[in-house]
């Protein structure tokens, strides 16, 4: 099916059933999974999300939107979000005009944004730049939405990095590629994967405030099994304890992404 150039939403492809869930896997057995943030101050951060409308998870220090569940660790990050690869990420909310003044009166960063209804908004500390957009048909207060990447010529082919990481994720994870607006893009269940060309260098993501992204994978070792065969390197071994009732397992894109492979993540 051809990607629309207009989103209605991830949200629209999670069933009404799912508020606080992960999207049901693609045909490779891939979902989105976790968004895993380093702060400095972990309160403070559930806090913002919590404004914005995410709900506490059963395992400390996670909160949960309908398609992610975001992770919090204690710890010194390296730099925000703006100059890594993941330059910010989206969420999805019913009206973000009223979104705004509520975060505005709670004393958190607001910028308008160049489309109707677009802001961006900015974590406890400003290291953590979202993008806030508005879909008036959602019947929940906020859904996840995409992760924008920003990536800097020559890909590690030496060719064109934005195709290059287009066509990495959709070998690897089963990602449709397509077309988000004027960004070249990639669906997952439950997130668009939006890449832009960055004219100077961006840094990998693993120390930064969004250290790392997740998704679930239905069939985890059977996932690394026919990865590494692949050649896909792992940087953890892909191999599950006996009576393990998690699996997770992580691994660094051509780019620098750091990415955490888990599988009942929606258990949480």
């Amino acid at each position: 099916m051809k990607f629309l150039v207009v989103m209605l939403g991830v949200a629209m492809m999670l069933p009404m059933a799912a508020w606080a869930q992960l999207a049901p896997p693609n045909a490779s057995g891939v979902s989105m999974g976790e968004m895993h943030f380093l702060v400095k101050d972990v309160a403070a951060y559930k806090k913002f999300f919590a404004v914005l409308g995410a709900t506490p998870a059963a395992e400390k220090d996670a909160m949960k939107v309908p398609g992610a569940i975001f992770l919090f660790k204690k710890g010194e990050p390296t730099g925000g979000t703006v100059g890594s690869m993941i330059n910010h990420f989206g969420l999805q909310v019913p009206d973000t005009d009223a979104m705004v003044a509520k975060l505005k009166a709670a004393g958190y960063k607001t910028e308008i944004g160049a489309n109707p209804g677009q802001y961006f908004i900015y974590g406890p500390d400003e290291l953590m730049k979202i993008e806030l957009l508005p879909n008036k048909a959602l019947t929940m207060p906020i859904v996840f939405h995409h992760i924008h990447f920003f990536v800097a010529d020559p890909g590690p082919n030496d060719g064109d990095a934005v195709k290059e990481m287009q066509a990495w994720y959709a070998k690897v994870f089963g990602a449709i590629p397509g077309r988000r607006a004027i960004f070249d893009a990639a669906d997952l269940p439950g997130v668009n994967l939006t890449f832009s060309k960055s004219d100077t260098k961006t840094v990998g993501t693993a120390g930064r405030v969004v250290d790392n992204i997740g998704f679930e994978v239905a069939d985890l070792e059977g996932f690394c099994n026919k990865e590494t065969a692949a050649g896909i390197k792992f940087d953890t071994p892909c191999t599950k304890k006996h009576g393990d009732k998690k699996y997770m397992v992580a691994l660094t894109d051509p780019f620098g992404v750091k990415i955490v492979l888990t599988d009942n993540l929606d258990k949480m």
